[in-house]
C-alpha cells in the first residue's frame, strides 16, 4: 500500500513542480519587464532634458562626449529611418536658442534674410563663420559695390538695398596717421572708386551689417545672432521632411588679442571642429522652435553647406547643354568647375621701407613663383590714375566724390580683387566637395565645411603672390606699395588676405516643379535678349537680379578639358532682368527650408548673374520675408513654402514684400 501510494502521488508532485516553475518564469519575466520600463522612463525623462534643457559641460576632449546624446535621444535610430545624416559626434547643447526662422550663415543675403525676417516680428536666430557679419562686404573683401549700370541709372534698386547702403555711408573709417587725414571719418567722406559708386573698409561693412540687425531686432526683441559660429548639421522629424534642430559650435580665443591668421587652409578644421584646443573654447549650441510654434530655416552660406550635408538635391559645377539646352553650355557636366574664387587684400600707397615685401619674398609655394606669375596680367590697365587698377576699389580716397576717381595719391588704400590676378581657377584640386567627397571625408557625419584645404592653400598662396608681384613691378618712388596687416588693418588679419574667401558659386538647388519644368532652374535663355525662349516669371517672383553674365573660368592645369561656360560670358545690354520666383528658392525633399544666397535653383550660367551685391540682397530679403509671412500671415497656420502658388496665395505673399521695402519687378 505503502509502495502504491508513493506512485500514486507522482503525478501530483509533478504537477505542483510544473506550477512553480511557472511562478517563478512569471515573476523573472515582471522583473525584466520592471527594469525594462524603468530604463526606458530614464530614457525618456533624459531625451527630454535633451531636447528641453541647456547642460553646462567642462571643457572635455571630444572622445568623451561622443556618444551620450545618441545613447539619451536615440537619434542615430531617428535619422537612419528618415534617411538624413546621422550627426557623429553630436556633444550635448551648453546653450539652446528657440527660434522660429534660423538663417545659416550671415552672408550679405545672410543678414538681408535676418533682418527682413525680423522685421515681420518673428523670433531669429542667425549663425555666421567668421568673426564679421556681412560676407561680401565684410570678411570676404568685396567691399566694393558692384551693380548693374541699368539699374544705377534707373534707381530701380529695393529701398530696403538702398537704405543698407546709406547705412554703410554712415559708418566711420578709423585712418592711421601715415594717411594724413583725420584719425576718424566717415565712409562718405573717403569714398572715390570707378567700380560702382560705393567702396568701403571691409570692417565699415561690418560694422553696418551688426547695425543693421541690432535696428531690426526691435521688432522681434529674442532675436540673436552668434559669429565665429560653425554649421554642423541638423535633426529631422521621423519624415526626414521638417528640421527640428540645427547644430553649430561657437569658437572664443583664449587669447583676448586673438588675430584672425587670414589663411582659412590653416584654420578650417578648428573652426568647425567641435572639441576645444590650444586656441579655442568651444560652446555647442542647438537652435530650435519655441515650445508650441515651427521653425524655418534659411541656407544662406555661400556655398550651400546645409543643401550639401543634407544632400538636398543640388547641382555643383558647370552643366552640360544636354542638361539645361542651353546655347553656350559644355557638353559635358563637370562637378569640379564651379567659378573662380579670390582671396582679396588691400594696397596702400605707403612706404614701409620693403617690411611687406620682404615678408612675401620669405613666402614658399608648392608651385614656383614663375608658375604664379604668368597668370597674372593687368590687361592693358594702367595701376595708377586714370582708369586704374587701384582706383577701381579704392576703399580711402584723400578727396572723395566721382570727379576725382581719376587721380592717386600718397596714403591710399585700394582692395585688390582682379580677374587675372588673385583669382583661383584652378581645379586640381576642386574647391568645393562633391557629393562622393563628403561621402568618403566622413563629413555628413561630423560637417568640416565641405572645402578643400588644399585648395584653399593654392588660392592664398596665389593672392600673396600678386600682391608680392604688384609691389615689385607698379611701386613708383612717389607712389610706393605695401600690404596692409595685422589687426588694425581693413581686412584684421595677420596675414593681409579676408577672413575667407570670395566664392562666387558653390552648390544649387533643383527648385519646386515651375514653368514647364519638373525641377525648376532659371537658364541661359531666361536671361538673354538675343536668345527666344526666355520665361515671364512675374507670376511667382520674390526678387529679382541685373548684371552682366560674368563667368570667371575654371580650368585644369594640364589643360585637361575643363567643360566651363567660357563662351556665355556677356555684358548687360544684352541681359534682361531675371525676376527670381518663388519655386528658385524652396528646395526639394524638405518642407521647411528657403535659400537666402547664392545656392538658388539657377545653371552655372545664370549664377554668374545673381552672385553680385544686389542680387544675393534681394534674394535674402525675400527669404527671410517670406518666412516671416509664412510664420504670421499663411494660412492654414502650417502652410509650407512649396504650397503657397498652389493655395493662391502667391499675391498676398507679393504685397507683403513690397510692404517690406522689396523689390521684384523692374
Amino acid at each position: 500500500m505503502l509502495e502504491r501510494r508513493r506512485y500514486r502521488s507522482l503525478p501530483l508532485k509533478r504537477k505542483k513542480r510544473q506550477r512553480q516553475r511557472q511562478r517563478q518564469r512569471l515573476s523573472a519575466l515582471l522583473m525584466i519587464a520592471l527594469v525594462g520600463s524603468t530604463l526606458l522612463l530614464a530614457a525618456f525623462r533624459s531625451a527630454s532634458g535633451y531636447w528641453r534643457q541647456p547642460v553646462l559641460l567642462s571643457q572635455r576632449p571630444v572622445g568623451q562626449i561622443v556618444s551620450r546624446a545618441e545613447l539619451a535621444t536615440g537619434i542615430r535610430q531617428i535619422q537612419t529611418a528618415n534617411g538624413r545624416p546621422t550627426l557623429n559626434p553630436l556633444p550635448l547643447a551648453e546653450e539652446v536658442w528657440d527660434c522660429e526662422v534660423v538663417v545659416i550663415g550671415g552672408t550679405l543675403g545672410g543678414i538681408a534674410a535676418a533682418a527682413h525676417a525680423m522685421d515681420t516680428g518673428v523670433t531669429t536666430c542667425t549663425i555666421e563663420l567668421t568673426p564679421w557679419l556681412g560676407g561680401q562686404v565684410s570678411s570676404q573683401g568685396v567691399s566694393a559695390i558692384d551693380e548693374s549700370r541699368a539699374m544705377r541709372w534707373r534707381r530701380n534698386f529695393s529701398p530696403s538695398w538702398e537704405a543698407f547702403k546709406a547705412l554703410i555711408k554712415r559708418q566711420p573709417v578709423y585712418l592711421p596717421e601715415w594717411t594724413g587725414l583725420p584719425g576718424q571719418m566717415a565712409v562718405n567722406q573717403v569714398n572715390s572708386c570707378w567700380v560702382g559708386e560705393l567702396c568701403f573698409s571691409p570692417r565699415a561693412g561690418a560694422t553696418a551689417a551688426e547695425m543693421l540687425l541690432r535696428q531690426a531686432a526691435a521688432s522681434a526683441p529674442n532675436s540673436r545672432w552668434s559669429t565665429s559660429t560653425a554649421f554642423k548639421g541638423a535633426a529631422f522629424d521621423t519624415t526626414g521632411r521638417n528640421i527640428t534642430a540645427v547644430y553649430g559650435v561657437r569658437r572664443i580665443p583664449r587669447d583676448p588679442d586673438y588675430v584672425p591668421t587670414g589663411r582659412l587652409s590653416q584654420e578650417l578644421e578648428a573652426w568647425y571642429d567641435w572639441s576645444d584646443d590650444d586656441v579655442y573654447n568651444k560652446v555647442p549650441i542647438r537652435l530650435q522652435p519655441p515650445p508650441g510654434r515651427r521653425m524655418i530655416v534659411i541656407d544662406a552660406t555661400d556655398t550651400g553647406e546645409l543643401v550639401g550635408w543634407a544632400n538636398f538635391p543640388h547641382r555643383l559645377g558647370s552643366d552640360a547643354q544636354s542638361f539645361t539646352g542651353e546655347v553656350n553650355a559644355p557638353p559635358k557636366d563637370n562637378p569640379d568647375c564651379t567659378q573662380a574664387y579670390t582671396y582679396p587684400f588691400v594696397l596702400a600707397t605707403l612706404s614701409d621701407r620693403d617690411t611687406s615685401l620682404k615678408t612675401l619674398n620669405a613666402l614658399d609655394s608648392p608651385l614656383t613663383r614663375d608658375q604664379h606669375r604668368q597668370e597674372f596680367d593687368l590687361e592693358g590697365f594702367p595701376f595708377f590714375n586714370f582708369g586704374s587698377v587701384f582706383n577701381y576699389r579704392r576703399i580711402v580716397s584723400q578727396v572723395p566724390g566721382a570727379a576725382n576717381v581719376n587721380v592717386t595719391r600718397p596714403g591710399e588704400m585700394s582692395l585688390m580683387n582682379w580677374n587675372k590676378g588673385n583669382d583661383w581657377h584652378f581645379m586640381d584640386p576642386p574647391l568645393v566637395l562633391t557629393d562622393e567627397d563628403l561621402r568618403l571625408s566622413g563629413q555628413r557625419q561630423n560637417w568640416m565645411g565641405g572645402l578643400s584645404t588644399e585648395s584653399l592653400n593654392y588660392g592664398e598662396l596665389h593672392a600673396l603672390m600678386f600682391a608680392e608681384w604688384l609691389i615689385e613691378t607698379e611701386a613708383t618712388s612717389n607712389l610706393p606699395l605695401s600690404l596692409l596687416t595685422g589687426e588694425d588693418a581693413p581686412l584684421g588679419t595677420q596675414s593681409g588676405l579676408s577672413m575667407v574667401p570670395y566664392i562666387r558659386e558653390g552648390r544649387r538647388i533643383l527648385g519646386r516643379p515651375a514653368y514647364g519644368q519638373e525641377s525648376f532652374m532659371a537658364v541661359e535663355a531666361d536671361l538673354r535678349e538675343d536668345m527666344t525662349g526666355g520665361r515671364d516669371f512675374s507670376p511667382t517672383a520674390v526678387a529679382l537680379a541685373h548684371y552682366d553674365i560674368d563667368i570667371h573660368g575654371c580650368r585644369y592645369r594640364e589643360w585637361r578639358p575643363s567643360y566651363e561656360a567660357a563662351g556665355a560670358s556677356i555684358k548687360e545690354f544684352v541681359v534682361r532682368p531675371l525676376q527670381i520666383p518663388l519655386e528658385g528658392i524652396v528646395p526639394q525633399g524638405v518642407d521647411n527650408v528657403l535659400i537666402g544666397g547664392k545656392s538658388i535653383a539657377v545653371s552655372h550660367i545664370v549664377n554668374g548673374v545673381t552672385r553680385v551685391h544686389y542680387g544675393e540682397w534681394s534674394i535674402g530679403g525675400a527669404a527671410g520675408a517670406t518666412a516671416g509671412w509664412l510664420l504670421r500671415h499663411g494660412k492654414p497656420y502650417d502652410l509650407t513654402p512649396a504650397q503657397v502658388v498652389a493655395t493662391g496665395q502667391m499675391p498676398a505673399l507679393q504685397a507683403f514684400l513690397v510692404e517690406q521695402g522689396l523689390r521684384f519687378t523692374w
